[in-house]
């Protein structure tokens, strides 16, 4: 099937990946476009900027955790509508699970046979650019390396790094120079949300000026119209009642807005038994909580949840008729004092888990069902208390990476012996974990046990994808069901 499309690729992570894809998509943006954006691997932030850039549709695309059916499959649904698509690599473009390609951006280009630009750091380099350019496109036989923009270049250089492409048989797109004043800034898990950069516009306005300048973008037009069709062939194109071309509500709450996309029904042919009725799945979504899957909430609306979002922030009482909770990953760290001070809906909370309703709290989720919270400054808060233990600052990734979980036994969302993939990604722990799934690291094999499972709850630090967990998805809403009578 036909899309427009181009991926932008680093040699590393830190080369302005983000930066230079969201000037671009404002490029775009500007020039009318109806644009869908992807990132790949498991990044939750990187795809927020997109939406704030372009206002409307953006998706993960992850190999490991969905696997290569389900990434056309997402890819080919959030794309259908769109002029062009424009995926986002992760970290370096050949890097994957340990040291293979398994599940890089590249891995990602080859099965959506996506034309690539190569983002090179150029700063501090002369000569050497040429032998890092020719590394990337020799590496692999079809490299899908279509050209190359050059970061932080001086502009007395880039005729050289032109005539260097030219050397080696590829395209220059242009160069972005070093930018001071444009900058986007980080924190412990990344960029600092969207939502938080107050001239987040301006920023966004400057830079897309500036690559007008420097960019050559109807040139990566042209490329990106030039991609073949993508094959699959168990694919049905649906279609649904939202116009792509009218930008979804915004919702100052949260960054999700616009998740719902009508009547499209993504997964649903693997799934024929959907729940008889609508089921309301409360979703935490506030400034404590924005780490959540535009794809898990998509195919949980698919198979017959109906979203209903809540904020533990602000919110006195959960909305009414609840059958299941969903409490995402995010920032709850930085946000002790204001969750600990809405006693009423912690307790609510408390009180509904302790009834049974189906429970998935994943991370920021599961710190906030513990007992205590401590802040980076060691102050600690009281959280929902469904569990007795503390949750702490480590000061460094804990148990970072791709993950499969085996069921120790039967539970809310796997049965015993069953495997689910996720990912894991936090500065927190906490002094109780769980025990009841057998957690394989992907990238070196290593075992531990942890997540608290039962017939009615997932609570843990491994983050979940759907599209690759389809059945666990459907165990949890026919327990909201249940629940819900």
């Amino acid at each position: 099937m036909k899309r427009n499309r181009i991926m932008f690729a680093g040699t590393k992570s830190g080369t302005g990946k983000t930066t230079i894809t969201c000037g671009i998509l404002r490029c775009l943006k500007e020039r009318g476009m109806v644009i869908s954006s992807f990132k790949c691997g498991p990044d939750y932030i990187d795809p927020m900027f997109h939406r704030k850039v372009i206002g409307t549709k953006s998706y993960n695309l992850d190999i490991f955790l969905s696997g290569e059916e389900a990434v056309k499959e997402v890819f080919l649904e959030g794309s259908k509508d769109s002029d062009i698509s424009v995926m986002e690599g992760v970290m370096g473009y050949y890097d994957g699970i340990g040291f293979t390609e398994q599940s890089s951006s590249y891995e990602v280009a080859s099965l959506t046979a996506t034309p690539v630009i190569l983002i090179i750091e150029a700063k501090g380099m002369g000569n050497s650019l040429g032998a890092l350019l020719q590394g990337f496109l020799k590496y692999k036989k079809d490299s899908r390396i279509a050209g190359v923009i050059f970061n932080r270049l001086s502009p007395v250089l880039y005729e050289a790094a032109q005539n260097k492409c030219v050397e080696l048989g590829t395209k220059c797109f242009g160069y972005v120079p070093e930018l001071k004043d444009i900058v986007i800034e980080s924190r412990h898990l990344g960029l600092l949300m969207a939502e938080e950069i107050q001239n987040l516009g301006d920023i966004l306005s400057r830079l897309s000026n500036e690559l007008e300048k420097t960019v050559d973008i109807e040139g990566l037009l042209e490329l990106a119209s030039e991609a073949t069709a993508v094959e699959y062939s168990t694919y049905i194109e649906r279609s649904g009642n939202h116009d792509p071309a009218k930008p979804s509500k915004t919702n100052t709450e949260s960054d999700l807005s616009g998740y719902s996309e009508g009547n499209s029904s993504l997964y649903r042919n693997i799934y024929q038994t959907s729940v008889t009725r609508p089921v309301k799945i409360g979703v935490a979504m506030d400034e404590a909580f924005t780490f959540y899957y535009r794809e898990n909430l998509k195919l949980l609306e698919s198979l017959g949840g109906e979203i209903i979002p809540f904020s533990p922030l602000r919110d006195d009482r959960l909305p009414k008729e609840l059958s299941g909770l969903y409490l995402g990953g995010g920032y709850p760290e930085l946000h002790g004092e204001g969750l600990s001070k809405n006693i009423s809906i912690r307790e609510e909370i408390r009180e509904c888990i302790h009834k049974g309703i189906p429970v998935i709290a994943e991370c920021g989720g599961f710190l906030y069902l513990q007992k205590e919270l401590e802040d980076k400054e060691g102050k600690v808060y009281e959280m929902v208390g469904t569990f007795s233990g503390k949750a702490f600052p480590t000061g460094r990734l804990r148990r970072f990476g791709y993950v499969e979980l085996k069921a120790e036994k039967d539970s809310l969302l796997a049965e015993k012996g069953e495997c689910l993939r996720a990912h894991e990604f936090h500065y927190w722990d906490s002094d109780i974990i769980g025990e009841d799934y057998l957690v394989t690291k992907a990238s070196n094999g290593q075992e531990w046990r942890e997540v608290i499972a039962t017939d009615r709850m997932y609570a843990g630090f491994p983050h979940l994808y759907f599209p690759g967990n389809v059945k666990a998805a459907w165990r949890y809403l026919k327990k909201a069901e249940e629940y819900g009578r």
